[in-house]
């Protein structure tokens, strides 16, 4: 936070206390008046307000609640810059919340350090472990049931973008992926969009259109794709670029489908877990993605 806003804070915070105190002891009962007084305001022509104090024990604690918030400023941090008398923190506190989680059980996952990732997959204790940490981490991309969704990978079937290997699920978990498909309209052009739509549409034999249009649309494959996809349209995981021959298709298989994504090219994130958990956690997360797979 800048000098400024501090500033800034600390003056609000004053003002608001200090108002609401001389507030609270300005307009509890105007001097001198009694219960039968009134205050001399009319409505209707004979309602008059009157000069009826605020319970004692209710003004008692309008004044205590001023006072916490002074010792709260005083002790916790939310006063500028001031970080409080204890130094307390959000930060501090979920540092020392993890390290105490990690003593009490990092033990557990520990204990499968020495265990290669396959016999972790069929390992009922390692599987468990993992698919609490996939529960709380995962599901809500890939589902609780690892089907993914629509832009999520599915986990539980045999197409993997990046590899299904131990080894390559386990650094995709740790490092995150980034794939990126791009927007290629504009080299394409019109007729050449819709070529290229149909010659992908055949490599899943789904494509009606005649034989020119798939050999046009074969050359422009082969000229703006298959870099990436291949020259077969197989997929390359180095890449992590997907095998357009199969039925898995991450972003829809229909033509309108396959037209905007390479109209309008595509981005995904796998994001990284390797600063959320530690390398023996991944590992259980890792035998559970697999136990999936073999399910």
């Amino acid at each position: 936070m800048s000098g400024f806003w501090s500033a800034f804070v600390i003056v609000l915070v004053v003002v608001q206390v200090v108002g609401s105190l001389w507030l609270l002891q300005t307009f509890t009962r105007a001097k001198g008046m009694s219960d039968a007084d009134t205050t001399g305001h009319v409505w209707d022509g004979d309602v008059e307000e009157g000069n009826n104090p605020l319970p004692r024990w209710w003004l008692i604690l309008f004044w205590l609640t001023a006072f916490w918030t002074v010792f709260y400023l005083v002790v916790y941090p939310g006063f500028g810059d001031f970080a409080g008398v204890f130094g307390w923190s959000q930060y501090d506190q979920y540092e020392e919340e993890v390290a105490a989680a990690e003593e009490r059980y990092g033990d557990i996952y520990a204990a499968f350090a020495g265990v290669s990732l396959t016999d972790m997959a069929k390992n009922e204790d390692a599987v468990r472990l993992g698919r609490n940490l996939y529960l709380n981490y995962c599901a809500t991309c890939h589902g609780s049931d690892g089907r993914g969704a629509r832009g999520f990978p599915n986990l539980v079937d045999d197409a993997w973008q990046w590899g299904s290997s131990p080894e390559a699920i386990q650094m995709t978990i740790a490092n995150g992926r980034i794939a990126v498909m791009p927007a290629l309209g504009a080299a394409l052009g019109e007729d050449g969009l819709n070529q290229v739509v149909e010659y992908t549409l055949s490599l899943s034999g789904r494509s009606d259109a005649d034989e020119a249009t798939l050999q046009a649309g074969q050359q422009k494959f082969l000229q703006f794709c298959s870099a990436c996809h291949g020259p077969q349209g197989q997929g390359m995981q180095a890449l992590g670029a997907p095998n357009l021959g199969d039925d898995a298709w991450l972003h829809g298989s229909t033509a309108a489908d396959i037209r905007d994504i390479t109209l309008n090219g595509r981005q995904n994130q796998m994001p990284a877990q390797r600063d959320l958990l530690s390398e023996d956690r991944i590992r259980t997360l890792v035998a559970y993605v697999l136990s999936l797979n073999e399910s």
